[in-house]
């Protein structure tokens, strides 16, 4: 008899493998436990951006999104297809328990919704699961993404009304991220056999805590990888930034209103240094550019510049050590009991909207399951060419986005 196993989409969230261990006393999430769960979702965001750090041009992602999703989807795996997640994502499962580590993943978008409602900056996270109606999903599992993720069961009928269902989900994500994330799900992405999606979208809006003044922006040159020169917008200030520098790279931080959130810009010192610097991006590397920041008055020019950024990842993520996920080997029996799901598909998409008054920025993740068959004078900061670019929650050290800038004009 021919096994037949339910798909589905998961857009970045949570994390716990229910019903394939045995239960654990309910223990709180800790600080540490927290900055254990940040330094390898780090990790992860790094390891992500070198592998897509090949595609050509402009770059944009949310690292933080998709492993959001991705957790959501590990608290149902079991076996092997939950061990390949755990090392792949750099969960910190050796060293918290399933408890201590969704307990601390929920805990740190607690902390970034809570920011966000203090009216400096908007930041909203938001988590959701679409299920198909009548289909039957472990009580423990739904608890735990509601209890930790806030993600409530959305019941819907992909068997019949896949289409509509997609509209529906689509029309969330897009209000969740003020309609700056349109179409995630393409169409053909869910059908009759798709069981169960899960959303997670992230919404930024902020000011920069020192503004550029609009009057003195004016068109410069801008020069990209090969050598050609476009004319941009630049904008430009001088004022007080956090600030290093080597031999190869200049590195700046620019905090947003109530100086919680930064964009940090690396910026090679070569015209056409933007590739050998990616080559050494880790999470180290950044960590320790960032110890060495210190707050100075520094002239800067910035283009001012938008970019959509959307990607398919499931070859990418089975690439990186997580395969069994996306084959008639996966194990997400803590879903449903059952060896019945396997990820058909991870979708992501990312905006992001750099100008004079500070950033937008938003994102969305989906993971698809279907049945089997990122004193002197001031010195001078020109982003005149390529380079790399975080949004990063100084508070916690989380990177919610990342990307590179190769051509302001698209």
């Amino acid at each position: 008899m021919k096994l037949v196993r339910n798909a589905g989409i998961i857009a970045v969230c949570l994390c716990i493998a229910a019903g394939c261990m045995a239960a654990e006393p309910n223990q709180p999430a800790s600080p540490r436990g927290e900055q254990t769960i940040i330094e390898g979702n780090n990790k992860f965001a790094l390891g992500l951006y070198r592998v897509l750090q090949g595609r050509q041009g402009n770059l944009f992602l949310s690292p933080y999104s998709i492993s959001t999703a991705l957790a959501m989807t590990y608290a149902g795996a079991c076996g092997t297809t939950q061990e390949q997640m755990a090392k792949t994502l750099q969960f910190p499962t050796p060293t918290l328990n399933n408890e201590q580590f969704h307990n601390a993943f929920g805990a740190i978008i607690g902390q970034l919704n809570e920011a966000g409602e203090k009216g400096g900056y908007e930041l909203v996270v938001a988590n959701a699961l679409w299920g198909q109606k009548d289909y039957k999903f472990l009580q423990e599992f739904l608890t735990l993404v509601k209890e930790n993720y806030e993600g409530d069961l959305k019941q819907v009928d992909f068997a019949t009304q896949a289409e509509a269902v997609r509209k529906t989900i689509n029309d969330w994500v897009e209000s969740k991220t003020r309609e700056k994330i349109k179409e995630l799900i393409k169409p053909g992405v869910l059908d009759s056999m798709t069981r169960l999606v899960l959303t997670n979208a992230i919404y930024f809006k902020g000011k920069w805590a020192s503004q550029f003044k609009p009057e003195r922006t004016q068109d410069a040159q801008f020069t990209v990888l090969g050598g050609e020169k476009v004319n941009v917008p630049m904008m430009n200030q001088t004022s007080g930034f956090g600030y290093m520098e080597t031999d190869t790279v200049q590195v700046l931080a620019m905090p947003y209103v109530n100086n919680e959130l930064s964009m940090v810009i690396l910026l090679p010192k070569k015209l056409d240094g933007v590739d050998e610097m990616e080559k050494g991006l880790t999470s180290d590397a950044i960590a320790g550019w960032l110890a060495k920041l210190r707050k100075r008055e520094v002239q800067v020019y910035l283009p001012r510049f938008k970019l959509t950024s959307e990607f398919e990842l499931a070859q990418v993520l089975g690439g990186m050590g997580m395969p069994d996920a996306f084959s008639s080997k996966a194990d997400f029996s803590g879903m449903t009991g059952n060896k019945d799901l396997f990820i058909s598909a991870v979708v992501h998409k990312a905006y992001v909207d750099v100008n004079e008054e500070g950033t937008e920025a938003a994102a969305a993740t989906g993971v698809a399951m279907k049945l089997t068959s990122v004193g002197l004078p001031p010195p001078v900061f020109r982003a005149d060419h390529p380079f790399v670019f975080l949004i990063r929650d100084d508070q916690t050290g989380s990177i919610l986005f990342m990307g590179r800038m190769a051509n302001p004009k698209g």
